[in-house]
């Protein structure tokens, strides 16, 4: 069951980071990252692989110590109240975590029971509904495509209503069609006041998606912002008199560069 924060914590920020620094050996992956992200909102982490946004994730979710810098999720610190915290959140990898001999109502129900929740064919059913699933939920889910699957797996991380929850690039190796079922599976979680801390290198799915955007490079958020105020950093090109509004990719080129060496998580 999740612990629901208390009213001085729903006055904070959701998730709120200062100074985080992480290295591994020689390799620096974190350099003082910085980030707050209010309530209810989808945050991007946008990155290219190796920028360390999966480091920020592991640490943010207790599975990683930092070597400096604070970071609380939902009013907890995770370095001193990792209980706490745990409680507070749930975390989907870059693959889909499910049973696939089992159907997708039976993985929905087996962690309902885990976590000793009431009702947990009822949870299921809901479940199954808000991410429209309810036709396929008796199948086996080794017939369900990779949206199916990875829709599947954010509705198992909501089990408990954990009012935080990371998604480590959950579209990765997706087609179009199934990136666009998990955008919706995204949307209707933050409808549901969840707050999602989203990291990927997809630039059209923090466009999509998120109503802020902090881009990491080399180990530290270079801008942070809506998607206007990102694009306001770019003068608009003039193009045969006519203007051309900055995307979001020239954004992130244009911070970032196209060329960059590649660092490990």
């Amino acid at each position: 069951m999740s612990i629901p924060p208390t009213d001085h914590q729903v006055e904070q920020p959701a998730i709120r980071v200062r100074g985080l620094e992480k290295s591994f050996k020689q390799l620096t992956v974190l350099r003082g990252v910085d980030i707050d992200v209010a309530r209810g909102s989808i945050f991007a982490l946008l990155g290219s692989n190796g920028a360390g946004k999966t480091t920020v994730v592991r640490i943010l979710s207790t599975l990683l110590k930092a070597d400096a810098g604070t970071a609380r999720v939902n009013g907890f610190d995770v370095a001193t109240q990792a209980a706490d915290v745990r409680e507070s959140i749930s975390l989907t990898g870059q693959f889909a975590a499910v049973d696939q001999i089992l159907s997708g109502r039976e993985n929905l129900v087996l962690v309902a029971r885990l976590r000793h929740l009431k009702n947990p064919g009822a949870i299921a059913d809901d479940l199954l509904r808000r991410f429209s699933l309810t036709d396929a939920g008796n199948r086996r889910v080794a017939t369900y495509s990779g949206g199916m699957r990875r829709r599947l797996d954010i509705a198992m991380s909501l089990i408990g209503n954990p009012p935080v929850i990371f998604l480590d690039e959950p579209t990765t190796g997706l087609d179009p069609e199934a990136r666009i079922e998990v955008w919706q599976a995204v949307r209707e979680l933050a409808r549901g006041g969840t707050t999602v801390l989203l990291t990927t290198q997809y630039l059209d799915e923090a466009e999509q998606l998120a109503d802020r955007i902090a881009i990491l490079h080399e180990g530290r958020i270079i801008v942070n912002g809506t998607l206007d105020e990102l694009k306001r950093l770019l003068p608009p090109a003039e193009i045969e008199y006519v203007e051309k509004q900055p995307t979001l990719e020239d954004v992130f080129l244009t911070l970032v560069g196209a060329g960059t060496d590649k660092e490990q998580r």
